[in-house]
């Protein structure tokens, strides 16, 4: 098996140095690997695999010679640069919005839906946080079962928001304690010791554009027809890493929860937390800096006939971001699409 030229674009974000440790925590191996950021960030050094590294600037002609593009330098930087590296023969794994929902872009969890990446036309999505780590929950389940019916609550970490956003809940908390004003700026609502009801715009529906994400990927991802009810209900919760989903699922066929406990048991990227009598289940606390996503207070559902009720918490930065885009990437290299 060839080993790629690989190029992180966004190498210097809070993502994209997440991106680095992980393919060094992964050991990935390639040929050749190049950092890129924006014009500001060019000439900054960057230690990788105990070599150091200059940024360079993201230009078209950056990626002349590049086979993957580990990316996470946001919407616009995407719409502005897929093509000019996907025209130089690069497979371009994005992990922002811009893509996800074209039909000719597959959008993919590495364990979830892996064949999706043969339909590849140089550009792979990475799907939004939140859908993420739900996937890895939803999918063994809705193999065995069928889903019928899905309502998701979230309580997502500031850090799904930027780092802007992670030293506005710092300076928030440090105002509050202090008794002095605070002007919120990334936020609509102050995010110390709050939760706000609100991630991304409001649509004409009124569920906002973060809720609109997690219905309309699960159902791309798990190929679930348009008939199925998805709902979800986004919330920004005072937590730096880590977002946590209560999950609610009617399915087509009886449920069992301790077939339930045992399947996500056996379930790849997945760990059950689930001892309610000494208090056990997860927690953001419990994630940060962890691979897996951690399920616990699986219960049989009193508002479904054939439902299950279930919490879960993983490391947003990871799994929702940085750690499914190397495990992409890898798929790539394994599956030989590049």
């Amino acid at each position: 098996m060839r080993k790629p030229n690989l190029a992180v674009l966004g190498a210097t974000g809070v993502v994209g140095s997440r991106i680095l440790s992980i393919l060094e925590e992964n050991k990935v191996e390639y040929n050749e690997i190049k950092f890129l950021a924006s014009s500001k960030s060019a000439g900054k050094k960057i230690m990788f695999n105990g070599v150091e590294h200059t940024v360079v600037e993201a230009t078209p002609e950056a990626f002349e010679g590049v086979n993957i593009v580990l990316a996470s330098a946001g919407g616009s930087t995407s719409l502005k640069l897929a093509s000019e590296a996907k025209k130089r023969g690069c497979v371009y794994i994005d992990n922002s919005s811009a893509f996800r929902m074209e039909k000719d872009v597959p959008l993919v969890i590495a364990g979830v839906n892996d064949d999706d990446l043969k339909k590849h036309n140089g550009i792979i999505a990475n799907p939004n946080c939140s859908t993420s780590q739900l996937m890895l929950v939803l999918k063994p389940l809705n193999d065995k079962y069928k889903i019928k019916r899905l309502l998701v609550s979230t309580y997502q970490a500031v850090s799904g928001a930027g780092l802007a956003a992670i030293n506005e809940l710092k300076e928030n908390v440090e105002a509050f304690n202090k008794g002095e004003e605070f002007e919120n700026k990334n936020f609509k609502k102050p995010i110390a010791y709050n939760v706000i009801p609100q991630i991304d715009v409001f649509c004409d529906n009124g569920y906002t554009k973060e809720e609109m994400k997690v219905t309309n990927e699960t159902r791309k991802i798990l190929h679930l027809d348009e008939s199925i009810p998805i709902s979800c209900t986004a919330v920004r919760v005072p937590v730096f890493v880590g977002h946590s989903e209560a999950v609610e699922i009617e399915f087509e066929e009886n449920v069992d929860v301790n077939e339930v406990r045992k399947i996500l048991s056996n379930t790849y990227g997945v760990e059950v937390v689930d001892d309610i009598d000494n208090y056990v289940y997860p927690t953001p606390r419990d994630c940060e800096g962890k691979d897996p996503v951690y399920v616990g207070r699986i219960r049989k559902s009193i508002g479904f006939k054939n439902g299950i009720t279930l919490f879960c918490v993983a490391d947003n930065l990871r799994i929702g971001a940085a750690l499914n885009t190397v495990r992409l990437a890898q798929k790539v290299i394994e599956m030989g699409l590049y």
